[in-house]
């Protein structure tokens, strides 16, 4: 029997199953010319089959109040890709392109100007005010007893000879821990992939040298802007 969907999961449906119905709509065309697969129709029932099972398994991160919950909205419904194509024989790096192609895909149909206007507003002072007081707020022993999926993180000041305009050390990862718990492990890599295309569709320049998921201690994500073009 399925499991229930978190009640904030739940009151985003609509627009999550509509953001999930865009991505296979970009990705039909690139299973058919990437992989053997034929049966595009049926990949896209079994993904949306896949896409409600995501949602039931959707951790509870504090909901509006954190904005993590946004991220894994926003992002799990690839697991659900991935989970399918992988069944289907799909090797893991051909999972990583079209998903990352995608994702791409689906963020330059946004207006450039909106896409840019989110990166300034993620960039600015007042948001790194946000970031700072989140980020120290997710490291509590309160937060992460009462949110033990969620991410940890701390907020990175730059120093005299760095470029960057601040970073963040993610500390423990809400993804890995969802992967774990459903053997997604071989997948997970696929997102960690979109960072670099997400941010820089938005005019930020991300630069990362190490992921939990690749075994490091920390994710080491540092922001500046990218140079107009």
């Amino acid at each position: 029997m399925a499991q229930p969907v978190h009640p904030y999961y739940e009151a985003h449906r609509e627009a999550m199953v509509a953001e999930m119905r865009q991505r296979l709509d970009l990705a039909a065309p690139m299973i058919r010319a990437r992989t053997a697969l034929s049966d595009l129709d049926g990949i896209g029932r079994e993904a949306m089959d896949a896409f409600e099972t995501v949602m039931s398994q959707l951790p509870d991160v504090g909901g509006a109040a954190n904005r993590m919950s946004d991220f894994f909205m926003r992002y799990l419904g690839f697991m659900a890709i991935g989970r399918v194509l992988r069944r289907r024989g799909v090797p893991v790096p051909v999972i990583s392109d079209i998903v990352r192609e995608v994702c791409t895909a689906q963020l330059r149909a946004e207006p450039e100007a909106d896409r840019l206007a989110a990166g300034q507003q993620y960039l600015s002072p007042e948001n790194q005010a946000v970031l700072r007081e989140q980020a120290e707020g997710s490291m509590t022993e309160a937060h992460r007893t009462a949110y033990p999926d969620d991410f940890a993180y701390a907020f990175v000041e730059p120093g005299p000879d760095d470029s960057f305009e601040f970073g963040i050390d993610y500390k423990s990862c809400g993804f890995c821990k969802f992967a774990a718990r459903h053997s997604d492990e071989e997948i997970l890599p696929a997102l960690c992939g979109l960072d670099f295309d997400a941010y820089a569709a938005r005019g930020i320049k991300l630069e990362r040298t190490q992921t939990l998921a690749g075994g490091a201690s920390h994710c080491n994500f540092r922001f500046s802007r990218l140079p107009s073009e």
